[in-house]
């Protein structure tokens, strides 16, 4: 598994790096992860924040941001190094969402397990120094994410420096939170069983997002837990032949 990380990371960034150099490609956006900062002392996290990853996952995409900022000091490369808090929703005209059958996202699990496809939701952890015990997450709908990959392309094409922005609203909301809303818009109050925390899953951990509104203008549009939860269960409705009803936000 170790291997698998860092060879899909680590080992594959530097190709891509390598390539690009061999084409002449000089501008580059990466996809890194907020697990590059593992148990974050302040909350939201700054970009200027300790990396101190406490997971192969992070060090791995750690690794590759260092190594995406060496060709940058040495070259003609100009980056955006994109950190994603934790992605989830799916497309709001019910055209494209997450297929994986196998998905450990706490969303679509939970949404899963409200149409009857998991027989319960596992929380990992009930005894964190959080407010209900259980671990406490930035949300992020995907289509936010897209645009802001968008908007980080358009900044390097006018000529914008390498930059490293967070991805997240600076809202966290804890396990039991998302779950208690995915039982209230589906109205399915589907089975959860609590088990002991998983070694490397930090506490909390949340954005400060000040940095990419402010140099490429990102403005998000999903910023609401509920559309990110009601976006994934439509999806996941649609592929049954289902309907959710409206929600109001």
């Amino acid at each position: 598994m170790i291997e698998g990380i860092h060879s899909n990371n680590t080992r594959n960034t530097l190709n891509l790096l390598y390539c690009c150099s061999a084409m002449g490609i000089n501008q580059f956006i990466f996809s890194s992860t907020a697990a590059v900062y593992g148990q974050a002392k302040e909350n939201p996290v700054t970009e200027s924040a300790p990396t101190q990853p406490i997971n192969p996952y992070g060090r791995s995409k750690l690794s590759s941001e260092w190594l995406i900022r060496d060709y940058g000091a040495t070259s003609s490369l100009n980056y955006v190094i994109l950190r994603y808090f934790n992605v989830a929703g799916a497309d709001s005209g019910g055209k494209l969402g997450q297929m994986s059958p196998n998905a450990t996202h706490l969303i679509k699990v939970a949404c899963d397990a409200a149409l009857k496809r998991k027989p319960e939701v596992e929380i990992f952890g009930t005894d964190f120094p959080t407010p209900d015990g259980t671990g406490i997450r930035d949300y992020i709908h995907v289509e936010d994410l897209a645009t802001a990959h968008i908007d980080a392309l358009r900044y390097l094409e006018q000529g914008g420096e390498s930059q490293i922005f967070n991805c997240g609203y600076g809202q966290g909301y804890s396990v039991r939170q998302v779950i208690d809303r995915v039982k209230a818009i589906s109205g399915v109050n589907f089975r959860v069983i609590e088990s002991d925390r998983r070694p490397g899953d930090p506490a909390c951990v949340t954005a400060c997002a000040d940095k990419i509104y402010k140099v490429v203008g990102w403005r998000p549009k999903y910023n609401n837990l509920d559309k990110i939860i009601s976006t994934t269960l439509t999806w996941e409705m649609q592929r049954e032949g289902l309907v959710l009803d409206a929600i109001a936000y």
